[in-house]
């Protein structure tokens, strides 16, 4: 039996006329193939391998397993080093912790990668998909969700904010459903998931073999090899639709449009939090929001507000060299490190957030989570978009 078996699995399909498909599966279940280090690092190699060698047509990302893709980010190192960074006389600088700067460094580098890889990538998101699964995922361009997906970024629950470049896909989404879902990390579904531009195809999950045999069947590399993912992946969903072989809850976040609008269009932070508590609703998922935003750290409300209206004009490159730099102020300030005592470490759900209340972040404070140590050629990700 293997002790230490890898994070990832990688195999190769080669297809009727010799192309190949890659194929990276996310395997440590026991953690809901939360995103470490190390998993970071088998898989950028492998893609980048695979981005350049001309007999691979395409790239599968799955995770093994039936209850999620990726439930997040592994939390329990970057916890450990932040204790000692606190303890630690450098505590004031935010570059001190190296393990922080390099786990944040070394994601975001590989979700840069997703997000501009050169060839088909097809993200089979079944299950959980959450924070970082939600980064790895966003930046594929075939994204699957099936009955059972599941999204959600919830980090306001423990005190760091939606990165992963969050701030850019979410600043995105219809109208200011991003700034809701920001504040309340509710959980979307499949059709929300499409509603959003989170998902791109909606397939049953019993479906996956028979998607997998047909793109084994394309003619690989003799025209538009994403055309080619398309039609197979729009097929499958036609079929799922057609046999009833899957229920589909309907888009909560659809449902609720016009009210999410009316609350987060409002001109300030302050407004917004006020009009999702003070909401009166018998619906179960507003409901659940209401309590997520009520429950989690002030200050990464404040955060998650201030980024979205910061990133309109950026690049995604910008966002992560952006995200990068809030990241390890969080990592270096008592929310980030108390929500994860409170939710994963201790688990006794009593974080004592610093400020407790919205009132209690003043505009300087959070300008404070933007300065940057570094000049801009010597930002640990100057280099991406180059």
């Amino acid at each position: 039996m293997n002790q230490t078996a890898a994070p990832v699995a990688f195999e190769e399909l080669t297809a009727a006329n010799g192309r190949r498909i890659g194929i990276a599966t996310l395997a440590s279940e026991k953690t809901l193939h939360a995103i470490s280090l190390e998993m970071v690092r088998l898989l950028t190699p492998q893609l980048q391998q695979w981005q350049a060698d001309p007999g691979v047509a395409m790239v599968i990302l799955q995770a093994q397993g039936e209850k999620a893709f990726c439930a997040g980010g592994d939390l329990q190192q970057l916890y450990r080093s932040m204790r000692e960074h606190h303890a630690s006389p450098a505590r004031e600088d935010i570059r001190a912790n190296t393990y922080a700067a390099e786990f944040f460094e070394q994601e975001y580098r590989l979700d840069y990668l997703v997000h501009s890889f050169a060839k088909p990538i097809l993200c089979w998101g079944h299950g959980i998909v959450m924070g970082g699964g939600i980064g790895l995922m966003a930046g594929c361009s075939h994204r699957v969700v099936t009955e059972k997906s599941r999204l959600a970024m919830p980090e306001i629950t423990i005190g760091l904010y939606p990165d992963v470049g969050g701030s850019w896909f979410l600043a995105r989404m219809p109208g200011k459903t991003g700034i809701f879902l920001a504040l309340t990390g509710a959980n979307l579904n499949a059709n929300d998931a499409l509603f959003a531009g989170l998902a791109d195809y909606r397939v049953a999950h019993a479906a996956k073999a028979s998607v997998i045999d047909a793109l084994l069947m394309q003619p690989w590399g003799q025209g538009n090899d994403a055309e080619l993912l398309d039609r197979v992946l729009a097929s499958a969903q036609a079929s799922s639709s057609q046999e009833g072989a899957a229920v589909f809850a309907a888009a909560n976040l659809r449902t609720h449009f016009d009210l999410i609008e009316s609350i987060c269009r409002r001109p300030t932070l302050p407004e917004i939090v006020d009009g999702i508590l003070t909401l009166q609703t018998e619906d179960a998922w507003l409901a659940k929001a209401q309590a997520t935003l009520r429950a989690g750290s002030p200050g990464s409300a404040w955060l998650g507000h201030a980024l979205q209206k910061r990133v309109r004009r950026l690049s995604l490159a910008e966002v992560f060299r952006l995200e990068f730099v809030v990241s390890l102020h969080c990592a270096a300030r008592p929310d980030f490190v108390e929500g994860i005592r409170a939710l994963i470490i201790e688990k006794d759900q009593k974080p004592q957030w610093n400020p407790a209340s919205l009132a209690g972040a003043t505009p300087l404070w959070v300008e404070g989570f933007f300065a940057d140590p570094w000049s801009a050629a010597d930002h640990p990700l100057a280099d991406l978009g180059a």
